[in-house]
């Protein structure tokens, strides 16, 4: 059981180990979803906004045989996406991150749907490509579904931030047919929930090209902005 700024999120596995999916020290347990190109991701000892581009972060690489680092996509906030070795079905995942001003980048559950994560401090209207908008499937060159967060409750660019996310996996038949969505069954963005049981019909856009299935790894976003990550957690939920 998590408790974040006053939200008990329920574990519905009792007993169930809390997995730490980044170790703050290297890339162990990621690898890269092309690994036919660049991967610029590295471990740092502390992160912020570079003075001289606010789009971009400025970062001190940790030192050999450190601990408590920080996961941040490169000097030029743009490499590849990174999904873990291992792989889940339904869990409970805590991440933070940090973005500068205009930048973007995700979560995504089983490398197939998306939490987006954007520079979106402040703004009023919001659809479901802010920050934590369960994003849009793309079908035949169509933006199709999406959910906006019910509040905007982003900090400002620089600050760290947290999602809490208790998700559902798809459901098969013996012989592979879906017989049930994915589902987020709560989302909470920085202390507050922004999603309930929330049905998704399908992979999201920009996910991963492999088909729905039992499992899959969690992946986080490297080619849309500049972003760091810390503290990733996740919890089978049985």
């Amino acid at each position: 059981m998590r408790k974040v700024a006053g939200v008990v999120l329920l574990c519905a596995a009792l007993g169930a180990a809390e997995l730490t999916l980044f170790n703050g020290r290297s890339l162990e347990g990621w690898r890269a979803l092309d690994p036919s190109k660049p991967n610029t991701w590295e471990v740092a000892r502390s992160v912020g906004i570079d003075v001289t581009d606010p789009k971009l972060l400025a970062f001190r690489t940790l030192a050999a045989g450190a601990s408590g680092g920080i996961l941040v996509n490169g000097p030029a906030g743009k490499t590849v996406n990174l999904i873990t070795t291992l792989t889940h079905g339904d869990a409970e995942v805590h991440v933070e991150f940090l973005v500068p001003r205009e930048s973007n980048s995700g979560v995504y559950l089983q490398g197939l749907y998306e939490i987006q994560i954007l520079a979106s401090y402040g703004k009023k209207e919001l659809s479901f490509g802010d920050c934590g908008g369960i994003y849009a499937r793309y079908i035949d060159r169509k933006v199709v579904g999406g959910t906006a967060p019910r509040v905007n409750a982003s900090r400002a660019p620089g600050e760290w931030q947290s999602f809490d996310i208790r998700f559902r996996a798809p459901r098969f038949d013996p012989q592979g047919n879906k017989t049930a969505n994915a589902r987020f069954l709560q989302v909470v963005h920085n202390g507050v929930v922004i999603h309930e049981n929330v049905e998704v019909d399908g992979p999201t856009r920009a996910s991963m090209a492999s088909a729905e299935a039992p499992l899959g790894p969690l992946m986080l976003q490297g080619d849309h902005g500049a972003v760091a990550y810390r503290n990733i957690y996740l919890r089978p939920l049985r």
